[in-house]
């Protein structure tokens, strides 16, 4: 098991960077397993808590499209997906880019997850908190510092 180190978000990179994650990422829903892979990838972004991206290979819910998309000036157009696992349905609680942007190529055919609609999401042994607002979707670790995007106030820095 790979430490997390101290990360402060101000220090993110504007354009973000995509970077594979050393930690295992585990997911659950319903009591049952989501996601559990140690190949994901994140984004790190100013003021953001990283994203995660796991491969859809590593998926074990099912995913269900649902209707809309939202676009990212870095990354490209998003669609998003129901997450049905075990004995429960988290609406809108995925998304994935099934075509991104060359300087996110590696994202296609991987998903994200919003933390807060899930049971459990666990970054090694950090248990994730989600990114504060209900538009973005970072995962909030112990080892963050730094003012994070997302609260009342913060949207649109």
């Amino acid at each position: 098991m790979t430490d997390m180190p101290r990360e402060n978000v101000q220090s993110y990179p504007r354009p973000p960077r995509l970077e594979p994650v050393q930690q295992r990422i585990l997911i659950t829903l319903g009591g049952a397993v989501v996601a559990d892979t140690t190949q994901a990838l994140r984004v790190l972004e100013t003021h953001h808590a990283p994203t995660y991206y796991l491969p859809r290979a590593t998926i074990a819910a099912n995913l269900i499209p649902v209707s809309g998309s939202s676009f990212c000036e870095w990354k490209g157009a998003a669609r998003y997906f129901d997450v049905r696992a075990g004995q429960s349905t988290a609406r809108r609680a995925a998304w994935a880019y099934n075509r991104p942007t060359a300087a996110f190529a590696a994202i296609a055919g991987c998903v994200a997850f919003y933390a807060a609609l899930m049971e459990e999401v666990w970054v090694g042994d950090h248990k994730v908190i989600p990114q504060p607002g209900s538009f973005y979707g970072g995962w909030v670790t112990a080892n963050l510092d730094g003012r994070i995007k997302g609260a009342p106030g913060t949207e649109h820095w």
